[in-house]
């Protein structure tokens, strides 16, 4: 059977359930015309005529009842599977790969994503965690996170988080041994703890004042790759850490950290979920953006 067949036997059910060419073709959108000759030339190429025609109704031969019994069966698991993926057109399912970096998936998502899961049982949700900004389309990402001066222009950018602020500390231990910093050019004389991204690089402390930034290749003889290993380094007096504000707040206000520079880190745009278009957006990918976007 060839796909035309296929569409004429679609026609020739229609025309046996309304018993009319011009109900059928108003159930199909098509011309009672088109309904007619897609009949008439099924009939042709079976060699055999499947509905008998009078001037009122319309009726299967006994051919064409046996043709349709049989068919009976196929075109009700295809109305299914059409209507199952209609269903999954409006309905959030399915897989979803989102790639961001690892703070963000630990202070921002993964504590919500049980109420996500539960919200949307049919998501399968799968988070990859990197420094690294990924091409996601090339990488095969339905999305990614990423600071907001980071996106690229060509990316629909949602937001997902308040601004961000980054905070210099070291300990009460630290600063018994090493004058406070008053300056970025002050950090030349200090041990910091250096921070290397899963690409390779380390990070230079980006700093502002006043409109004027200031980038700091900062010495130190410890580099680690993740704030939190950073962070318990700077409680031990191990140097001077540059982390973002949330991860050290309750540290500052206990006294086990001292800030410094304050003057010199203002906030800035904080993490965007991003992702290529608009157009055809899945439902999983809509139900995520809509579920993570940050709300004033």
């Amino acid at each position: 059977m060839n796909r035309i067949q296929l569409s004429q036997l679609a026609v020739l059910a229609t025309v046996a359930e309304t018993s009319s060419f011009r109900k059928a073709a108003e159930e199909l959108g098509i011309a009672p015309s088109a309904v007619s000759h897609a009949v008439s030339a099924l009939e042709a190429s079976l060699g055999v005529r499947l509905l008998a025609r009078t001037t009122r109704s319309v009726a299967p031969t006994e051919e064409g009842r046996q043709l349709l019994q049989k068919l009976a069966p196929a075109l009700a698991e295809i109305d299914t599977a059409l209507e199952g993926l209609a269903e999954h057109k409006t309905h959030p399912a399915g897989p979803l790969r989102i790639t961001m970096p690892h703070l963000a998936a630990e202070d921002l998502f993964v504590p919500r994503l049980g109420d996500f899961l539960r919200l949307y049982p049919d998501i399968q949700l799968e988070l990859s965690t990197n420094d690294v900004f990924e091409d996601i389309v090339e990488k095969g990402f339905d999305a990614g996170l990423r600071l907001g001066e980071h996106l690229e222009a060509d990316m629909v950018a949602v937001k997902a988080s308040d601004p961000i602020r980054g905070t210099i500390v070291g300990s009460p231990n630290y600063f018994d041994r090493y004058p406070l910093p008053r300056h970025p050019h002050d950090l030349m004389e200090h041990r910091c703890i250096r921070r290397r991204f899963s690409s390779g690089r380390i990070y230079r402390w980006e700093l502002e004042k006043d409109g004027r930034p200031v980038v700091v290749d900062v010495p130190g003889i410890l580099t680690l790759a993740d704030q939190r290993l950073i962070r318990l380094a700077a409680l031990g007096g191990a140097g001077l850490a540059f982390v973002f504000d949330q991860r050290v707040k309750e540290d500052i206000a206990e006294g086990k950290l001292i800030r410094v520079l304050e003057d010199w880190c203002p906030p800035f745009d904080g993490f965007y979920i991003y992702y290529p278009t608009r157009r055809q957006m899945r439902p999983a990918l809509r139900a995520f953006v809509d579920f993570f976007r940050h709300r004033s």
